[in-house]
């Protein structure tokens, strides 16, 4: 499958998107970076895979980010951690709108900062956190999830295809809305939907 986007394109579907904030300032704040690479034509994400010695969801896909220091905001976070744990500095500039929040299970407030990279160089994976960093075709992202049912919960549970394996939530929500708004112009909404019962903790 062909997928073109470019800047203009995504930046004014974004533009349209009326973003839901979760509202719970009583737990923690953190934020991804859902950061577009290359030229419109072939464009990708940039996902990382854990590092297996993390505390916490260790060897699983992620997108860059994490918790917010304090005084920060969600745009000064993604690309705080954009920089650390990859190694691509980008500026607000680069920012090209928000997603919804989506709440962990864990106990985090999630915010998506939407960041157009373009064409890049070679990136420097923070070892002790990221154990490899992939750029993956938008072209493999925005499929059809599967849901699958699970008794702990009575929301459906969300994954994506991603080479040979899957991705899950709640990377495999932002990316699958963020799909869903750049790439197609829905304003598709994913804060329902499960994570499986191995990343509530």
């Amino acid at each position: 499958m062909v997928l073109t986007l470019d800047r203009a394109t995504a930046a004014a579907r974004l533009g349209q998107f009326p973003r839901r904030a979760a509202g719970r300032p009583e737990l923690r704040q953190a934020a991804v970076t859902v950061c577009v690479t290359g030229p419109p034509e072939r464009p990708a994400l940039l996902l990382t895979r854990r590092a297996a010695g993390l505390r916490a969801h260790a060897g699983q896909w992620a997108l860059p980010g994490g918790r917010l220091d304090d005084g920060e905001t969600p745009v000064e976070g993604a690309l705080r951690e954009l920089a650390e744990e990859v190694g691509l500095h980008r500026g607000p500039g680069d920012v090209l709108g928000l997603l919804d929040d989506y709440v962990t299970r864990s106990g985090y407030v999630m915010t998506p900062v939407v960041v157009w990279a373009g064409e890049v160089g070679d990136l420097s994976p923070a070892e002790a956190e990221v154990a490899a960093v992939h750029r993956v075709p938008l072209a493999d992202l925005d499929v059809d999830p599967v849901l699958v049912t699970i008794p702990e919960s009575d929301a459906p549970v969300i994954r994506l295809p991603l080479l040979g394996g899957w991705l899950h939530a709640p990377t495999a929500a932002v990316v699958y809305q963020f799909c869903q708004v750049a790439c197609r112009g829905r304003h598709t909404r994913v804060a329902h939907l499960e994570q499986p019962v191995f990343a509530w903790r």
